[in-house]
């Protein structure tokens, strides 16, 4: 598989336009299957890039994405969740993007390839030793992500790199390279589908392994989510009466106490002796909830 592997015709361009619909749309579909089933290689490399990520979370320092185009717009949708979805403070999570806030409603090529705004943003945003940089190119060679990475790891931050060519120059420059080696494009170049899709499922996987690594994620349960709304605080009883094997009215009782956290309110429910002892044992425990589970007895 060649470094230009993303820009390469598939297997099925020719004469694809002229395909009935429902033939087009299959080979579409199947061709968003081959790119999903190409992340499954490089599980042992999210598995360290999810590693280095939580030890930034943990130790106080901030989780950053930085992308152009689709890549972009992956990388936002993982990072916009993560808050929500994990309790993680939202000043801890940023997305440098090519072109920024503008790209998002008129996405222009040009912005991708201004390096010098990239390694500008990183200085702007502070990056430095602690933090974790996460650059995101298809291609693996974009400017932009290329040079925001390089910034990154000359300021001391731990680097992760996400392409989808084999040999991409942006592993040179990473501490953990993720290759998603996804086949050509039905449409080629058009690294929105297949690339993209691919990319997604990686950083799903990857901010999820970081979550399981801080304690946020419990028997498959978000024990760490901020419900902050009607849907989110249903969730969250759900999640106390399961976990701390308790009725609704004892989980709505510790959720209460608990002003809405989680955690605190499922060790409540487990018999810690109020909020203080709760919050203890979490902190202690490296905000895990199994060994305080076990520590009460369940």
């Amino acid at each position: 598989m060649s470094a230009t592997q993303t820009e390469m015709t598939h297997v099925h361009a020719a004469g694809f336009d002229t395909l009935p619909a429902n033939e087009a749309l299959s080979i579409l579909a199947r061709a968003q299957v081959e790119a999903a089933e190409a992340v499954e290689h490089a599980v042992p490399q999210i598995a360290a890039a999810a590693e280095l990520a939580a030890k930034s979370i943990a130790g106080g320092h901030r989780l950053i994405y930085a992308a152009a185009g689709s890549s972009g717009l992956m990388a936002l949708a993982d990072a916009l969740e993560i808050p929500g979805t994990y309790g993680i403070a939202r000043d801890r999570i940023k997305v440098l993007l090519a072109g920024g806030v503008a790209a998002l409603t008129d996405m222009e090529g040009g912005p991708e390839d201004d390096a010098d705004a990239a390694r500008a943003e990183i200085a702007a945003a502070g990056v430095g030793p602690g933090d974790c940089v996460i650059a995101l190119t298809a291609s693996g060679y974009t400017p932009y992500p290329m040079a925001a990475v390089e910034a990154a790891r000359a300021a001391g931050a731990s680097t992760v790199g996400l392409s989808n060519n084999h040999g991409a120059p942006l592993f040179d420059k990473v501490d953990v390279a993720v290759c998603l080696a996804t086949p050509p494009e039905v449409i080629a170049g058009s690294t929105r589908m297949g690339a993209g899709t691919a990319q997604k499922i990686a950083l799903n996987m990857l901010s999820t392994m970081m979550a399981i690594h801080l304690g946020h994620v419990h028997d498959g349960f978000m024990v760490n989510l901020i419900a902050d709304n009607m849907k989110l605080r249903g969730r969250a009883k759900g999640i106390v009466m399961a976990v701390g094997a308790v009725d609704d009215q004892k989980a709505a009782a510790a959720l209460e106490q608990a002003h809405g956290a989680v955690k605190v309110a499922i060790v409540l429910a487990a018999g810690a002796d109020g909020v203080d002892a709760a919050r203890r044992l979490l902190a202690e425990n490296d905000g895990k909830l199994r060994p305080v589970l076990s520590a009460l007895g369940r």
